[in-house]
């Protein structure tokens, strides 16, 4: 049985079967946007900020356009409040529950493994206490790295995101910081170059 992660900042969810996935995961309070519903919901926005300001906030929204519009929504309402960005992958499939995939043929948070959520979540909490041994990624690196401002750079860094386990639509602002929570520059450099895994398919499905 996995061990349950401790979340002091209260966590937001998009919805009710996200909010049931974590439930196995971690010991924590978990707030549910109900979609789109946050943006005329004065009550659940006021709750959001003052249990923020006690405790601050970790959101946890899909990877698609609608879950980073929830996302950036929640981090603006959230002024002078400390705010954790966690972001699942970009994997394609369909949650079982459903008939057919979402709009962009992404899993949401209810169908991103549990393993990688606890992944992500733990990486989140050590992130942020460790100490760093080497300098913080800037702006110049990304495009020296040639993940960001540069010909090609928009396929480079949507193949370098997958392969970390990132989704693609993170805003440039959004990349700096959510690299600099996870790597030095020298680690990002080593994770940059690092080649992926190859496969070989014994039974000729791939």
């Amino acid at each position: 049985m996995s061990k349950i992660i401790r979340i002091e900042e209260v966590i937001i969810v998009e919805g009710r079967y996200d909010a049931c996935k974590l439930a196995n995961i971690v010991d924590g309070l978990v707030i549910t946007t109900d979609g789109f519903d946050i943006f005329s919901n004065e009550e659940k926005k006021e709750l959001i900020k003052t249990l923020g300001k006690k405790r601050g906030l970790l959101v946890l929204t899909d990877s698609d356009a609608a879950g980073f519009r929830i996302r950036n929504y929640i981090n603006n309402i959230a002024t002078g409040i400390s705010v954790k960005n966690v972001y699942i992958p970009s994997i394609p499939g369909k949650e079982s529950r459903k008939a057919v995939p979402s709009k962009e043929g992404t899993l949401g948070v209810e169908g991103i493994d549990t393993a990688v959520l606890e992944r992500l979540l733990t990486q989140c909490g050590t992130a942020c206490k460790a100490a760093k041994t080497g300098r913080s990624i800037t702006y110049a690196d990304l495009y020296e790295l040639g993940i960001s401002g540069t010909a090609g750079s928009a396929e480079k860094r949507r193949c370098f995101l997958t392969r970390i386990g990132l989704p693609h639509r993170l805003s440039k602002k959004a990349l700096l910081q959510t690299l600099n929570s996870l790597y030095t520059y020298e680690e990002l450099v080593a994770a940059q170059t690092q080649k992926p895994p190859l496969f070989w398919d014994f039974h000729g499905t791939l």
